[in-house]
């Protein structure tokens, strides 16, 4: 038997976590639904799922180390994400068809040396690169995509600072940080939810 490209296992990968992503949350929303399943979610991964309604970021939870099977992490993320995000509201069980769930598997992270803001940022390529920042016993992370909000790596070193509860002038030589780059699916480059809730994809 010829070999899968790698291009179409990966969009199968990408398939499988967003179908698990939204049954978990739906049955965490009191829908019946079986949670779809596959050997190559059995490998240990780190997911980060985040959730929209309407365009509107409605949830993002995730962890940066593999520490558990990908059907696990995924799930238990999405479920986070939908439930316990502490900036947002509580997803409720009416949202789901309006729903939109994106899903990054990110890789394995890459701790930096570096003395000051200026040596970190300049190991940093815009976009490619993912920022773990941590102080103390807090941390923080932003996705490659989110360089798109911030007009300059100064500013978005600055806002994850902010969201690690860093202090502003602390400088960055005084932390920890760690880059990563991320395999990233959402529900627009498949097939719509209502095609996922309840089913295994490989039917």
């Amino acid at each position: 038997m010829p070999a899968v490209p790698a291009t179409e296992r990966d969009e199968s990968l990408g398939a499988l976590l967003l179908a698990r992503a939204r049954a978990a949350i739906g049955r965490a929303l009191g829908r019946a639904v079986e949670l779809p399943d596959d050997p190559a979610l059995a490998v240990r991964g780190a997911t980060l799922v985040a959730l929209s309604v309407d365009g509107k970021l409605r949830g993002r939870a995730g962890g940066a180390r593999p520490v558990r099977a990908l059907r696990d992490d995924v799930a238990a993320n999405a479920v986070a994400a939908a439930l316990h995000a502490p900036d947002s509201v509580p997803l409720a069980a009416a949202e789901l068809d309006a729903l939109r769930i994106e899903v990054a598997l990110l890789s394995e992270i890459e701790f930096l040396d570096f003395a000051d803001d200026a040596a970190l940022l300049a190991q940093l390529t815009p976009f490619e690169h993912g920022l773990m920042l941590f102080g103390g016993c807090r941390g923080a992370s932003f996705l490659p995509g989110d360089w798109r909000h911030f007009p300059d790596p100064g500013r978005f070193l600055a806002a994850l600072k902010a969201r690690a509860g860093v202090a502003a002038e602390r400088p960055a030589g005084a932390l920890m940080a760690a880059r990563y780059r991320v395999r990233t699916w959402s529900e627009s480059m498949h097939v719509q939810p209502r095609e996922y809730a309840g089913a295994d994809p490989r039917a």
